[in-house]
């Protein structure tokens, strides 16, 4: 009798037992459903991390943005009288549009300065590529000085007489400091700007190739010390069009354009922001009395394109 009991009881305490190893099983099953945890990947397998959304994605998040600005004198602000340039229109309207503090960083343009101006100052200034990573819009002008360098070789003669008179004495001033070059102003009679002088596009032409490979280095440049930032590229207009009946300069200024546009596709961050056309029918309005840097209003119409281009 003793034998039987201890067995019953024995068979018992293991039904008893399995009974809570399965309703412990099955609680943990269901948690496992509801609640799934990662699955583990071995060491040598590459990690699958689902895609963060980048920064630049993100500006409703940020309490304030951060505004950095490099180049030539268009960044620079050269011929707005207020002082604010393009740049300084860009931080009003965008603080307008965004409702929150909008600040300008850093500005390291410098008038006068071409592309391998630019990068010899970055090889010179750690706060530049410093100030890039903390940056979160980053604007950009280059390239006209490479091609206008201060008018030298610029225009062609016309007629070949020495004297200037007129109309043709007040595009003279054309040859002066283009986009902020530290070139003297031409005066009547001299070579660059004889009567009858007009736009040489071919001067400008020849200097592109090797502009564009400097283009190249400070795009990589920006794009890798602003990797979270959006960079804008303002594209070059043609400030001689009065100079240029036929039109010549135009497939140059385009050329160097489209080339732009090519390098900045190669970067997620990178857009070429287009001026040509803003000026194309406004030259007169929106141009500075040195024929050839924007005016006030000049300034205000790139801001515009910019920050409508950031909606």
């Amino acid at each position: 009798m003793k034998s039987t009991r201890w067995l019953w009881r024995t068979v018992g305490f293991a039904a008893l037992l399995s009974t809570v190893l399965c309703a412990v099983g099955f609680a943990y099953g269901i948690n496992q459903i509801i609640f799934p945890k990662p699955v583990a990947r071995d060491a040598t397998e590459a990690p699958q991390q689902p895609a963060a959304k980048p920064k630049t994605d993100n500006w409703e998040a940020k309490d304030q943005i951060r505004i950095v600005a490099l180049g030539d004198s268009l960044s620079a602000g050269t011929g707005d009288l207020s002082g604010k340039g393009y740049v300084g229109d860009v931080r009003d309207k965008l603080e307008k549009q965004l409702g929150k503090p909008v600040f300008v960083y850093n500005n390291f343009a410098i008038p006068g300065y071409r592309t391998a101006d630019l990068l010899k100052d970055w090889d010179k200034k750690a706060d530049i590529a410093k100030s890039l990573a903390e940056a979160d819009l980053v604007l950009l002008t280059i390239g006209g000085n490479d091609l206008f360098q201060g008018g030298a070789g610029i225009f062609s003669s016309g007629d070949g007489s020495n004297s200037t008179t007129g109309a043709d004495s007040s595009k003279s001033q054309t040859s002066q400091s283009i986009q902020g070059a530290e070139a003297p102003i031409s005066t009547p009679g001299s070579p660059d700007q004889e009567a009858g002088a007009g736009f040489n596009p071919k001067a400008a032409a020849e200097r592109i190739p090797d502009a564009l490979k400097r283009l190249e280095q400070i795009f990589d440049r920006v794009s890798k010390a602003s990797p979270h930032a959006r960079i804008f590229y303002v594209g070059l207009y043609h400030p001689f069009l009065d100079l240029d009946p036929q039109r010549e300069g135009a497939p140059v200024i385009q050329q160097w354009n489209a080339a732009a546009f090519d390098l900045a596709n190669r970067y997620s961050n990178i857009t070429v922001v287009p001026t040509y056309d803003l000026f194309q029918l406004n030259l007169n309005k929106y141009l500075y009395t040195d024929h050839f840097h924007p005016n006030q209003d000049g300034y205000d119409r790139i801001a515009e394109r910019i920050v409508e281009t950031l909606k």
